[in-house]
């Protein structure tokens, strides 16, 4: 008889998920069967669970793309990593290898990938199958349940910072005090940048503070770009957008200092008008950033071995997951929730 594991599926668009008791994988050639001890929850599970982007997954599926485990089965042929290795199953699941945005370290657009917990069945289960090539390799002395938040939220806000271009002394703004922002605070501080924090939740903003934001920025305020511009000496040199929001781009661009650059890495719906006259004339950079590559994850984790960067993580049991996300849409969650496959 098969053994069993419990995973956490997506049935339908917009519905709670389906706890259900199904068989374990078996890894095919060139795939590794990786058992959870750990998974972060992000809020991109939550637009895949709901299907609110234009592109869906196929129903029904596990999401997670925050899966840390540990390797207990090889496919045939693989040699990347060995069993008893511990290893992250991220967004990028796998890409081609080959395309021209592969070879230049930007296979998170590969027209070919594949992505963890959404086309490919993700984290929230006991056990996960993945490309060894495309794991994550967690340092020694960095627990599964530091290192869960790190592949996705961490990576993402770390490569946003790089977007940016801003560098060390200069000021950043970090809009969105979240799961992803208050991990993006935390790696500004360490590479020497200057942060200005910009939420509507003045705990988040006290959150900012105490990780050594060096000023806070309340965007419910009327003048809450005049307020940035006056703080940084006529706007920041990058503006990191993680907020799931059109009001906080609309602000974002308008806190970026002449030259700067605003980088938009939250996906809420929709569209929002952007000033031409004054991107023109200030020559502001707008870019978009998703996720990163396989070194740009490398360096992510290396900030997380030091203790230089630490998610503010709460633990929860696979079980609680709807309730979970009920908190994920009413922001009424602090930080990052990270499944315990151990509890």
């Amino acid at each position: 008889m098969a053994q069993t594991m419990q995973a956490a599926f997506v049935e339908q668009y917009g519905e709670a998920l389906v706890l259900r008791e199904v068989a374990i994988p078996v890894p095919g050639p060139g795939q590794i069967l990786v058992k959870t001890e750990a998974c972060g929850v992000c809020h991109t599970d939550l637009h895949a669970a709901s299907g609110d982007w234009p592109i869906q997954p196929a129903l029904p599926f596990i999401p997670g793309h925050e899966g840390i485990g540990i390797v207990t089965a090889l496919g045939a042929g693989v040699t990347a990593v060995k069993q008893g290795d511990r290893v992250g199953v991220p967004w990028l699941y796998s890409a081609c290898g080959h395309c021209e945005y592969c070879l230049a370290g930007h296979e998170p657009v590969c027209a070919e990938a594949q992505f963890g917990g959404f086309s490919k069945n993700g984290g929230f289960a006991e056990y996960i199958v993945a490309d060894p090539d495309y794991v994550a390799h967690i340092p020694a002395g960095l627990a599964a349940r530091e290192a869960a938040p790190l592949i996705c939220a961490g990576i993402t806000s770390y490569k946003g910072i790089k977007e940016t271009q801003a560098r060390p002394g200069q000021w950043i703004v970090i809009s969105g005090i979240g799961g992803l922002g208050h991990l993006a605070v935390q790696y500004a501080k360490a590479m020497g940048m200057h942060v200005c924090a910009v939420d509507i939740d003045e705990g988040k903003l006290a959150h900012a503070a105490r990780l050594g934001a060096d000023a806070m920025v309340d965007a419910r305020k009327a003048d809450a770009i005049d307020l940035v511009k006056s703080t940084t000496g006529g706007g920041a040199h990058g503006v990191l957008i993680t907020a799931p929001s059109l009001v906080a781009f609309r602000q974002g661009v308008g806190m970026t200092r002449k030259f700067g650059t605003c980088v938009l890495v939250g996906l809420p719906a929709g569209e929002f008008p952007t000033p031409l006259f004054d991107v023109v004339a200030n020559c502001i950079t707008i870019r978009g950033s998703f996720v990163g590559s396989r070194l740009d994850m490398a360096e992510a984790l290396a900030f997380g071995v030091d203790g230089r960067v630490k998610a503010d993580i709460e633990l929860q049991p696979l079980s609680a997951i709807n309730d979970v996300f009920d908190r994920l849409k009413r922001g009424d969650v602090p930080s990052r929730v990270v499944i315990d496959f151990g509890a």
